[in-house]
């Protein structure tokens, strides 16, 4: 087959069906039916691209498709997977445009499993590899180790995703928090409350992405995920596709254990000639002087600790597993503080956003909700940006912590909410982190406190490795105390913002937050470097985005857990951790990835480490 893109049509030429699908469990099957494409067109715009007769093009599959609105005439951008009729045309076109961009051959993306175990396999408890989290770096570990026999065992502090959702909803209609079943833990990860986004701009030459997306859409996500530019599911879709993904797990012999957390772990001395981590060179092998035995696992049904033997473990955390990174930090396992923003929620009509990005065709069925993605570089030296676009969603209570704040944007597949939000976060590093000890002590406890009251930082490692957590735990503290201590979220209006003055009651723009918003002065959630930088970028990005610096538009913070505020160092090519052979950092909260997809994306490469060096290990066995 050959790859053609940048193929355009007018929105007109499409074919329209004024019907927008909604969203579970009201949808039915008409619904679920994708609107149909421009085929014919496509096929002449294919045979006009590689000067060939139409009639030699015999099939043609839509790969991308994605809107162009630059111009007042909007268009439609396609990329196509066609077949030639004849295989030597086929290569003979694929030779004659060997040197344009835009045609080439359709590469192979179907997954291949490297290994494949016995079907006795996991008769040593130790044997069977364990996946701590079940977001979607933890699902799709979990997921690729149970497709290649080695029947995995998931291990979520969380409850399954229809009960997450009934406590989630305990916290924004009833002011009640669950810390261990919320926004940020249980099954599906913070991806199940969020846009759902499906796109990423890792780099992907093995194509996993599109193995995550094939995933979904079995279990039942739409299809259109598979060739819109910026696809998304959304929440009710997503709690189908979570349990769907789960029971795929079970029926290839994997276990999920819902309300257990991992509080502690075991390690005994490694040994390289032992041990599965051939996989490292000589050198680095003997450098990891522990190796994983066993992890303490405390069941929330019966408050019991009981030890789960393991010598392979994927620690897909989530950017929220505070504890967790507290106990690895206990346990001296490298990690690194690193970079992530702050901010907060900004709120506008859909309406005013749709018609700045669309002009003429907003309201079109096939465009939907429009997005937007903008970024300021202020005169302070701090980056300022949109994060996690929702259109047609909510901003929703994200907090795990009690006695916390935290924002988060949300949709469902039919973005039809009255009001548009996006994060509007600022840029920060290591550099900005706390240090004072007092600071350590009241947020991670007297024993951390004291250890950074009589360390001594040298130049490799100044920063301590949970300084983000504990920025982000002040910020949270301080967002709830400002939102009068019940979960209602300070907010402000952006006209006041900007006039930097104090709001005392809302607008024309209603806010979607839930438990509710309590008007105040942004000024005193956040530090002055990020404030004025957002002060600074909202009149510039009203130019981008006509309105989006309008009077009444809502800002709701605070915005802290855009990504996992440290890193848990690996090795490049094990994915192990360099401080004990076994653990296999993942995911997000382990700062390697950034969203649903490279999420998924990373659990796929790490539960494929982990499957490897079993497989040499059993090859060390036999005699």
């Amino acid at each position: 087959m050959i790859r053609l893109s940048e193929l355009k049509l007018p929105l007109t030429a499409l074919p329209v069906e004024a019907r927008r699908a909604s969203d579970a469990p009201a949808e039915t099957e008409e619904d679920r039916k994708l609107a149909p494409h421009p085929v014919t067109a496509l096929r002449q715009l294919a045979a006009q691209a590689l000067g060939i007769d139409e009639a030699k093009v015999c099939g043609l599959a839509v790969f991308k498709r994605s809107f162009d609105a630059r111009k007042q005439n909007l268009l439609v951008v396609y990329i196509v997977d066609v077949t030639i009729s004849d295989d030597a045309l086929e290569k003979s076109l694929l030779a004659k445009h060997v040197k344009n961009s835009h045609i080439q051959a359709t590469p192979n993306m179907t997954w291949q499993p490297p290994v494949h175990a016995s079907a006795d396999w996991g008769k040593e408890k130790q044997d069977r590899p364990v996946v701590v989290g079940f977001g979607p770096c933890g699902i799709f570990a979990a997921l690729v180790l149970a497709q290649m026999g080695l029947k995995p065992i998931v291990i979520e502090r969380g409850t399954p995703v229809r009960q997450r959702t009934k406590d989630t909803w305990g916290l924004w209609r009833k002011h009640v928090l669950n810390p261990r079943s919320n926004v940020q833990f249980g099954e599906g990860g913070a991806g199940t409350f969020s846009d759902g986004k499906l796109y990423s701009q890792i780099k992907d030459p093995r194509h996993l992405g599109r193995k995550v997306m094939q995933e979904f859409v079995r279990f039942g996500a739409p299809e259109d995920i598979l060739f819109a530019a910026h696809p998304h599911i959304g929440t009710f879709k997503l709690v189908k596709v979570v349990e769907g993904l789960r029971e795929e797990i079970i029926r290839l012999g994997g276990e999920v254990r819902f309300e257990q957390r991992v509080v502690d772990i075991e390690y005994a001395a490694h040994s390289y000639e032992a041990s599965s981590s051939h996989t490292l060179s000589l050198g680095e092998a003997e450098s990891i002087k522990r190796r994983i035995a066993a992890l303490l696992i405390q069941d929330y049904a019966t408050n019991a600790t009981y030890a789960l033997p393991a010598h392979h473990v994927v620690l897909a955390l989530g950017h929220s597993a505070r504890d967790t990174f507290t106990m690895l930090h206990r346990h001296a396992v490298a990690m690194q503080a690193k970079p992530f923003s702050i901010g907060v929620r900004i709120e506008h009509p859909q309406s005013v956003i749709d018609r700045a990005r669309w002009g003429e065709h907003a309201g079109h069925p096939l465009l939907g909700a429009a997005d937007y993605k903008l970024v300021h570089h202020a005169a302070n030296g701090r980056a300022v940006y949109s994060f996690c676009m929702c259109p047609g969603g909510t901003v929703v209570a994200a907090t795990s912590e009690v006695g916390r704040v935290v924002t988060n944007g949300m949709s469902q597949y039919s973005r039809n909410e009255r009001n548009a939000n996006s994060g509007l976060v600022v840029g920060i590093d290591p550099t900005d982190y706390p240090t004072d000890p007092t600071a350590f002590e009241a947020e991670l406890g007297q024993e951390i406190g004291n250890a950074v009251r009589h360390d001594t930082p040298n130049a490799v490692d100044k920063f301590h490795p949970l300084s983000g957590l504990v920025l982000q735990r002040q910020l949270e503290a301080v967002a709830y105390t400002l939102g009068g201590s019940n979960y209602e979220a300070p907010a402000q209006l952006v006209g006041d913002f900007i006039a930097n003055r104090a709001s005392n009651a809302l607008a024309s723009v209603e806010p979607s937050y839930k438990p509710g918003v309590k008007m105040v002065h942004l000024n005193d959630a956040l530090p002055q470097f990020v404030t004025d930088a957002m002060r600074e970028s909202l009149p510039l990005f009203g130019q981008k985005i006509k309105g989006f610096d309008m009077h009444d538009a809502v800002m709701t913070g605070v915005e802290t857990r855009t990504s996992s505020p440290l890193r848990i160092d690996r090795d490049d090519v094990s994915l192990q951790s360099p401080s004990i052979a076994g653990l296999y950092p993942a995911g997000e909260g382990a700062g390697y990835a950034g969203g649903i997809l490279s999420a998924g994306v990373d659990g796929i490469k790490v539960g494929e480490a982990v499957a490897n060096a079993i497989f040499v290990n059993i090859m060390t066995r036999r005699p």
